[in-house]
């Protein structure tokens, strides 16, 4: 058996998110263990788009810098018009876990595709509403995976930028046995 974690942290706005990121990447965090989902609530302002480009992603939207700057550096991103939450961007590894959710149908009752991507990855129910939550109220979620040392190092790491919630789940993987 391994266990692998994940920690959630949520923010107010997209700078203290960024600022979240600038941290880990400083702290020598392997950058594609992070993962960011935020709701796009100004789509009716500005054009809203994305395209990629060769490797790079583009975004247009009210936070266009914010978004372009993190799909360059995250592994995987994704735009979703999610019922009950609106628009929202996503880059990072959770974007594997939200896709397995939609392809095998597999959504939780009560929670939208991201909850049942979170609840893929392990964490619970009652956390995965209170994230839901968080994304309709405009608010940013910073993800971590990994071993449970990193994450614990992300932990210390994140909660010195004044997260709103930041929480630790583990998960326990049952590994193939050796022949």
């Amino acid at each position: 058996m391994s266990e692998t974690n994940a920690i959630v942290a949520v923010y107010a706005t997209h700078n203290g998110a960024e600022d979240a990121v600038r941290q880990l990447q400083q702290a020598g965090i392997d950058i594609r263990s992070l993962s960011i989902i935020a709701r796009d609530t100004h789509t009716d302002e500005h054009v809203v788009g994305y395209y990629n480009n060769a490797d790079r992603m583009k975004y247009w939207g009210k936070t266009g810098a914010f978004w372009g700057g993190f799909w360059g550096l995250l592994f995987g991103s994704a735009f979703f018009a999610i019922p009950g939450i609106g628009p929202v961007l996503i880059a990072g590894p959770v974007i594997t876990w939200i896709i397995a959710a939609l392809e095998g149908a597999v959504l939780v009752g009560g929670v939208s595709a991201i909850g049942a991507g979170l609840i893929g990855m392990g964490i619970p129910k009652n956390s995965v509403i209170e994230y839901e939550m968080a994304l309709k109220t405009d608010k940013f979620l910073l993800m971590v995976n990994g071993a449970s040392s990193d994450v614990e190092k992300a932990r210390c790491i994140l909660e010195c930028t004044n997260p709103l919630h930041a929480s630790v789940h583990a998960r326990e993987i049952l590994l193939p046995a050796a022949h």
